[in-house]
């Protein structure tokens, strides 16, 4: 008789996890008082509820301004365009991100260089980083990927040593800190994302974060079709229309009071999932970097050892986990391996002349490939919004399926 859920066994939480996203009426109240103002869109950009919201994320995070865009992929094209980044140039980037990383640096016009990852918290290496640096890089964007951070002070150390921009990706670190210092704030500009899943979400939308002010004015004008921010009104910009609506800004101001609730919710949550899980056999837990001083993740991304499976792969796993009713995913491909990284479908300049680089064939990143291929879960936020008996459920799930492993080969 089978035991796991996926082959037709009992499932050890049925009743699932807290829904995403979070909404009561006054999330419903405060777009409806938007309807009834009639201020709907983006346009004289910032509208006043997108230019609250980017001033506020902005402190929370430790920059000194904000600007608020459709989405967050838009956010890294229009940051490096701000910092004048486009034909000829290249930008550094990890090879475990999600498509919109290196899509962004194309649609500036520049060459994405990937490299590989550190294997203790699958972010940029900082080594492999630096040895990519030629004379025509011009950025690196570390990606913070589910539970963790790049680590800053090295990838700073590389970015001053050379003279590059940074341009952090922080679509999975809203309210994380390392060494008191918010993600996004460290370099030229930092980059959020408010898709639907994400930990400040509006349905869609971006957050671009800086210090520079210059810069804050030419992405205020790259997103409003290049019109002139500046006192004088001759500053135009090549830009096209990126403005965030109203109705957006709303639900993000009332996301952005819960956040801080719900970060220290999951990170009390996943500071006892790590005592637990740390029991289960084949397990391999990637502990947040001690420098990282405010927790606050998307993911929890934890490693499998296959062997300890009966053989089966992270995919099969995730898998069996959904159905116990523990949310699960295996996460990003490489980008050696990315179904939906095509950069010689776009037809741009950049990937016809770099055609053979940017050719996956010839790519090679072997902790990516290894950890991504075979190896990561990404458990659901929502697993550590569940309270203790949440996380327990969520332990004795892998603890089953590791335990029935069998069960995955023989229905596979």
């Amino acid at each position: 008789m089978a035991e796991l859920a996926l082959c037709g066994g009992a499932p050890v939480r049925p009743q699932g996890y807290p829904a995403w996203p979070v909404h009561d009426e006054g999330d419903a109240e405060a777009v409806a008082e938007v309807v009834r103002g009639g201020r709907w869109g983006g346009f004289p950009e910032p509208g006043p509820l997108a230019a609250e919201f980017a001033a506020r994320f902005a402190a929370y995070q430790g920059s000194r301004h904000g600007v608020v865009m459709a989405n967050g992929t838009v956010t890294m094209e229009v940051a490096l365009k701000a910092l004048g980044i486009g034909w000829g140039d290249e930008v550094i980037i990890p090879a475990l991100t999600f498509a919109a990383t290196p899509y962004a640096a194309m649609a500036a016009g520049a060459l994405p260089v990937f490299c590989d990852v550190l294997p203790g918290t699958l972010t940029i290496d900082p080594g492999q980083a630096e040895a990519a640096v030629t004379g025509r890089t011009r950025a690196i964007m570390p990606v913070h990927l589910g539970h963790q951070m790049a680590d800053m002070d090295r990838i700073g150390e590389v970015a001053r040593r050379h003279g590059l921009a940074l341009v952090e990706d922080c679509a999975h670190a809203h309210g994380q800190r390392w060494r008191g210092r918010g993600a996004g704030s460290f370099g030229e500009l930092g980059s959020f994302s408010h898709q639907s899943t994400k930990l400040l979400t509006a349905g869609e939308g971006g957050s671009l974060l800086t210090d520079d002010e210059g810069l804050a004015r030419r992405a205020h004008s790259l997103i409003d079709c290049g019109r002139a921010k500046d006192p004088g009104g001759k500053e135009f910009t090549f830009g096209a229309n990126y403005r965030l609506g109203e109705l957006q800004a709303a639900l993000l101001l009332r996301g952005l009071e819960r956040l801080p609730g719900q970060q220290a919710e999951r990170a009390e949550a996943a500071g006892w999932f790590q005592e637990l899980a740390a029991q289960v056999p084949g397990m391999r837990l990637l502990p947040p970097d001690p420098r990282i001083t405010r927790w606050s993740f998307y993911r929890y991304i934890l490693l499998i050892e296959p062997e300890a499976f009966a053989g089966a792969g992270n995919q099969r796993v995730c898998e069996a986990l959904e159905a116990e009713g523990v949310g699960a995913w295996e996460g990003y491909q490489p980008m050696s391996r990315y179904d939906l990284f095509q950069p010689g479908l776009s037809r741009l300049p950049v990937a016809v002349e770099h055609a053979d680089r940017l050719d996956p064939a010839r790519m090679s990143f072997p902790v990516a490939e290894e950890a991504a291929l075979r190896r990561t879960v990404y458990l659901d936020e929502s697993v550590f919004r569940a309270g203790r008996r949440g996380v327990e459920d969520a332990v004795e799930a892998l603890a089953k399926v590791q335990r029935h492993a069998d069960e995955l080969v023989g229905g596979s």
